[in-house]
């Protein structure tokens, strides 16, 4: 019960951090870039309107990846970034194993003049929704 009287004599302090906390978040997920869903990921391809760049290294890619997604490294991507040229006109889908890359990833390619977005959950939301995966 100590915790009731310390958050009704500390009203001002507890909001003000809610709000710091709530910016913050706000903040990060924008410097993270637009994150899309898997459904709307598959439609996108599916229309032809999107291209899905893998940035795992070549083993985790050739382990399970998404059919036709580019298998471009991380630590490569801003030197290879110019191999997305003939994909210009569509939307450049970034994904990776769990989402840790995937923000930077979005940045370097956002930097290049790339309409981009993420892929919410990588590769591991994929499998957890059993969708499908092609071995190299």
């Amino acid at each position: 019960m100590n915790w009731i009287a310390f958050v009704s004599e500390q009203w001002l302090l507890i909001g003000i951090l809610a709000l710091l906390v709530a910016g913050l978040v706000v903040v990060e997920r924008r410097r993270a870039g637009k994150s899309i869903s898997l459904h709307e990921v598959t439609r996108l391809v599916n229309d032809d309107k999107a291209v899905l760049v893998d940035v795992r290294d070549p083993k985790e890619f050739s382990a399970g990846h998404i059919v036709d997604s580019v298998n471009i490294p991380f630590a490569k991507l801003r030197d290879r970034a110019v191999e997305l040229e003939k994909h210009r006109k569509k939307t450049i889908v970034v994904l990776d194993k769990m989402g840790q890359h995937s923000g930077a990833a979005f940045k370097v390619l956002a930097e290049s003049g790339y309409d981009v977005a993420r892929m919410q959950g990588g590769i591991t939301e994929w499998q957890n929704q059993n969708l499908p995966l092609v071995k190299a």
